[in-house]
């Protein structure tokens, strides 16, 4: 009896396994089929126009509002992830209360960030639509999924680690930047990864945010659209659905990329940080 429910759940581990890798190859080839054949120059010119449809200020925006949404969300998740690990006192109230709020923000709808940014950065503090307003809107959002994730990565360090840290004399502050923190880089870039994704990836509280307006941003106070944004928008008007698979193809080998070199770099750190 044991061993058939044992085969029972192999065969449905497989079949999952199947269906997941069967739907997301069939998603890429699809988007690869549809998308590769519309790829031409026009669409990297340096100026949108209603003729080229250029994706290359979209993608000039999405680079800028990634990297801006990051320099704020990632040192202070990591810190904050730091002090929750590190330095609170294990099994405090206050510590469990942060660690359900996070879990929970992490799970809001990103439109409702969308209306929040709308009401507080575009109104209330009269940004408008703009890359700033989009900025802080995300790094709000990605905050809770780098703090999650940072913190995980350093409670799966070893205690050994810090106790020899400790035994040779090292203070607390060097033994967590010295030891625990290079230990724990390659978990953190996977939610940094993970956090690229979704900015990447993010329409709804970009639209309501940094608006649509197809240019490069020429400072933070402009109105731009993202890569997702501005697929959404050509698919939303129905005149440019091939513009808009080959700017599919782009935001998908975006991604691959980003992540590709993440890897790497995760995989470098880790074999340096090994003791």
């Amino acid at each position: 009896m044991k061993k058939h429910s044992e085969k029972a759940l192999a065969a449905v581990t497989w079949a999952a396994a199947i269906v997941t890798l069967g739907t997301l190859a069939f998603l890429i080839l699809f988007i690869l089929v549809r998308g590769i054949p519309n790829l031409k120059p026009s669409l990297f010119a340096l100026e949108y126009t209603s003729e080229n449809v250029s994706l290359l200020p979209p993608l000039i925006a999405t680079a800028q509002i990634t990297l801006f949404a990051l320099l704020i969300a990632v040192p202070l998740g990591v810190f904050s992830a730091i002090y929750l690990a590190e330095y609170a006192k294990r099994g405090s109230k206050i510590v469990k209360l942060i660690r359900v709020t996070a879990e929970t923000l992490s799970g809001i709808p990103s439109i409702v960030y969308g209306l929040f940014g709308f009401l507080f950065f575009v109104s209330a503090l009269k940004w408008g639509y703009s890359v700033l307003a989009g900025t802080f809107t995300l790094s709000i959002m990605i905050l809770p999924l780098i703090l999650r994730a940072s913190e995980e990565a350093l409670q799966a360090v070893p205690d050994t680690y810090r106790e020899a840290s400790f035994g040779i004399g090292a203070g607390r502050l060097r033994t967590v930047f010295r030891v625990v923190l290079p230990s724990a880089t390659p978990g953190i870039l996977t939610g940094v990864i993970l956090a690229i994704g979704r900015i990447v990836g993010e329409t709804a509280a970009l639209i309501y945010t940094a608006g649509t307006v197809a240019q490069i941003p020429p400072d933070a106070m402009a109105s731009a659209r993202t890569l997702s944004v501005h697929m959404y928008a050509l698919s939303n008007e129905g005149l440019y659905m091939s513009e808009s698979y080959a700017t599919a193809v782009v935001l998908l080998a975006l991604v691959a990329g980003i992540n590709a070199l993440s890897s790497l770099i995760a995989k470098r750190i880790g074999r340096k940080a090994r003791p």
